[in-house]
Formats: structure tokens, C-alpha cells, sequence
């Protein structure tokens, strides 16, 4: 068994385009049970510039009943509900913070594309007589606890983590008003006889306002050094000081950040399960956990 080793985790903000439709599949996973405790959901959401698209199959009573005649022309949707839906999309993305021309809560288009369940995966449901053992699919999950850290994470991830979450609440609270929505981290631990004993490595990549980076045609060096001592400055309240010993700092290493979001990279539901879980210090079943009830 490996005793002296290096081990890295990576974590991506809310803003993430892969996060973004993580977050806009589990708030209509909340508003469908808020409308009916047993309803049925399965929804994944595509983000990419000025474009969020729903798909998936759902059940839920007083909102999609398919086959329910007098709600036919509605394509079996009740009144009012798709607008309610994409009322539910606009505020996920407005609360993540996204207003940029490339990606707006208010100007991009939506697309609903959900429809009724399959009949022969609710079976797996209906047929059964204690609805506590009933499934309509399969599923593997692991566990994994370890005492490196107080949440009981594996401590890569656990920094990684917690580098975004104190980024993100700066930028909501206009602390640090250079940064914008898109962001990835990354440590990198030494270990030794199984415990970390030094921060080898840290990457952070945050999209931010112009002119804070080193190239294009906003480059201001004053700028990017403003945000690198402010990352740097995280990295230091986060990461205790014992580890933070010759550790390399590599700081949106591209040069600039501008372009960021689902207008930079397309995202997808379930693209983030490594994140999500232990950062890869454990095994992972391959199954995401948003968008489904």
C-alpha cells in the first residue's frame, strides 16, 4: 500500500457551466415535488451561449398528467406550468450571477423538451406493493469517510472546495468585484506515511472583469496583480500554513479569463460526479446525483 505519494482534486464554482446545469436540473427537481411529493423526475439541462434546454421525463400530478384530455393542446403540460418552469431557469441562472452578454439570465432562449415518463420504467414502480422497494432503475454507490479534514473529506477536495466557496461568497458580496461566475481549482497534496504534509501545488482559474489577466487586448499587469494577490490570499486562509511551504501557485496560467460560463464551454447535467463525491480518493458508481427525484 502507497504510503508516500502525491494526490490532487480539482473542485469548479457555481458558475461552472457544468454546475450551472447541475443547478438548474435540481431546482426543477424542487419544484416538481413542491407541487406533488411523489412525482417523478428525471431532467437534464444543456447550457451553452445564450441557450439553457431542458430534456428529461417527468410525472408529477397537477402539473404533467400525459393523457389527461382537457390538457391535450398543452401538450399535457397544466396551465401556467411552462411558464413557471422557465420562471424557475431565469432564477437559477440570475442567483448564480450570470449577466454578460454571452449568457444572461434575462435575454437567452429556453427550450422545454420534457416529456411523460416511460411506461415501462414507472412499472418498475407501480407494480410493486411497498413503494419503498419499487425502482425504475439501478444504481451503484460507495462511501468514503476520513478524518484528514473536519467534514471528514479527503483534504485535496476539501481545499479545493473551500478556495471557490470563499471566492464565490466575495464575489456575491462584492468583496472582490474583478471576479465573474466561472472558476476551477486544484491541490495538490504530498503525503507521507499516509498523511499530507504539503501543498505542492494550487490552481486556481477564475473568470474575471477585463484587464485583470496578462494577455489580449485587455492585459493590465497592475490588474492581474491585484487578482493573483487576492487568490493567493484565499489559498492562505484556506490551506494551513504548514502545508503552504514552497508551494507553486498557478493562477489562470492561460493568460486571461474573460470568456467564461456556458458561453466559454458547453455544460451538461452529471459532468461533475468526481467533484461531487471525493475527488477521487474512492470508488465511483458513475451515476450523477442532480436532476433526479
Amino acid at each position: 500500500m502507497r504510503t508516500d505519494y502525491l494526490f490532487t482534486s480539482e473542485s469548479v464554482s457555481e458558475g461552472h457551466p457544468d454546475k450551472v446545469s447541475d443547478q438548474i436540473s435540481d431546482a426543477i427537481v424542487d419544484l416538481f415535488l413542491s407541487k406533488d411529493s411523489e412525482a417523478r423526475i428525471a431532467c437534464e439541462t444543456l447550457t451553452t451561449t445564450q441557450l439553457v434546454v431542458l430534456a428529461g421525463e417527468i410525472r408529477c400530478k397537477g402539473v404533467y398528467e400525459y393523457g389527461r384530455e382537457e390538457w391535450k393542446d398543452n401538450q399535457y403540460w397544466a396551465p401556467g406550468a411552462k411558464e413557471e418552469i422557465e420562471q424557475v431557469v431565469r432564477e437559477t441562472v440570475k442567483r448564480i450571477g450570470y449577466e454578460q452578454d454571452g449568457f444572461h439570465w434575462k435575454t437567452l432562449r429556453f427550450e422545454n423538451n420534457l416529456h411523460g415518463q416511460s411506461a415501462h420504467i414507472a412499472q418498475g414502480v407501480d407494480a410493486g406493493d411497498n413503494k419503498d422497494e419499487g425502482a425504475g432503475d439501478q444504481g451503484i454507490m460507495f462511501g468514503y469517510a476520513t478524518d484528514e479534514t473536519p467534514d471528514l473529506m479527503p483534504a485535496t477536495l476539501y481545499y479545493s472546495h473551500k478556495i471557490l466557496e470563499r471566492m464565490a461568497a466575495d464575489r456575491h458580496s462584492g468583496a472582490a468585484p474583478f471576479l465573474e461566475p466561472d472558476a476551477k481549482s486544484q491541490v495538490t497534496l504530498r503525503y507521507e506515511g499516509s498523511l499530507p504534509v504539503a501543498a505542492t501545488a494550487v490552481v486556481v482559474s477564475t473568470q474575471h472583469r477585463p484587464g485583470y489577466c496578462l494577455s489580449g487586448d485587455h492585459a493590465d499587469p497592475a490588474k492581474y496583480a491585484e487578482l493573483e494577490s487576492y487568490v493567493k490570499k484565499v489559498v492562505a486562509d484556506v490551506i494551513p500554513p504548514v502545508l503552504l511551504r514552497g508551494t507553486k501557485y498557478y493562477i489562470n496560467p492561460t493568460g486571461a479569463f474573460e470568456i467564461g460560463g456556458p458561453d466559454g464551454d458547453a455544460g451538461l447535467t452529471g459532468r461533475k460526479i468526481i467533484v461531487d463525491t471525493y475527488g477521487g480518493a474512492a470508488p465511483h458508481g458513475g451515476g450523477a446525483f442532480s436532476g433526479k427525484d
